[in-house]
């Protein structure tokens, strides 16, 4: 029968339950470094684009985006189209692309972004632009922390979810040609509940995401992922409870 313990080493069951206890608390730090990191880049680029957007509002800039009849200028096309492809670009070509190219789309992406939205400080007010987005910050910090620490399956809900966004996109392209105050509303409400809910499941994802990343040269490249896709719900889930709640006056 084997020795439980080798005595040249002084290594027993002890020292193994030592070992597992030491890996765990390796493991949980490098986690928690990991997310860290991905929520960093993402209010980094939340904050980014929120003084893009202010500073094109107040400087006037914004209405080199449109003409006076309302409609975009060539500037305007550019970059409310710019985001679609960049977001394309880093889901298609991630992988190939270098560490330093996927940051640096990201801060593109991010000023864009800033850009584009700073078209609703001609729509709305400012206190209800900035109440709106602190009740949204309140509403993603809750909602991700879930993600980050239940026990569920969220994958089941993701699917749903998704499937959501599809339908979404389809009655936001047909209102366009309704018009319909009831329908906006509606696919507004909507939007706030999909994005919700994929604040958690995407949280989840990314959390996951660890054990195949962890010491790999995808590392970097999936925290800039992970901050795009938590950056997307939250914008989303911003601007469409600002349909909601943004005061017009």
């Amino acid at each position: 029968m084997a020795n439980p313990v080798d005595p040249r080493l002084g290594r027993g069951p002890a020292w193994a339950a030592q070992r597992g206890a030491t890996d765990a608390v390796a493991y949980d730090a490098g986690l928690r470094s990991y997310m860290l990191s991905v929520y960093n880049y993402m209010m980094s680029a939340v904050l980014l684009t929120g003084l893009v957007s202010v500073g094109m509002a107040y400087t006037g800039a914004v209405n080199l985006l449109f003409t006076p009849q309302g409609g975009a200028t060539l500037l305007g096309w550019i970059v409310m189209l710019a985001p679609l492809g960049m977001a394309l670009l880093l889901g298609l070509r991630v992988q190939k692309m270098s560490t330093a190219a996927v940051q640096a789309t990201f801060w593109v992406f991010a000023v864009v972004m800033g850009m584009s939205m700073s078209t609703i400080f001609l729509r709305y007010t400012g206190t209800s632009i900035a109440t709106t987005f602190f009740a949204t910050a309140a509403a993603f910090a809750g909602l991700s922390l879930y993600g980050y620490t239940t026990k569920k399956d969220l994958s089941g809900l993701g699917t749903f979810l998704v499937m959501g966004v599809v339908g979404l996109l389809v009655a936001m392209v047909l209102n366009m040609f309704l018009q319909s105050g009831p329908l906006a509303l509606m696919i507004s409400i909507a939007g706030v509940l999909i994005f919700a809910g994929l604040t958690a499941y995407d949280t989840q994802k990314i959390k996951l995401m660890y054990d195949h990343v962890a010491g790999t040269d995808m590392m970097g490249k999936t925290i800039i992922m992970g901050a795009l896709t938590l950056y997307l719900d939250f914008i989303n889930m911003f601007m469409f409870l600002l349909n909601i709640l943004g005061n017009r006056d």
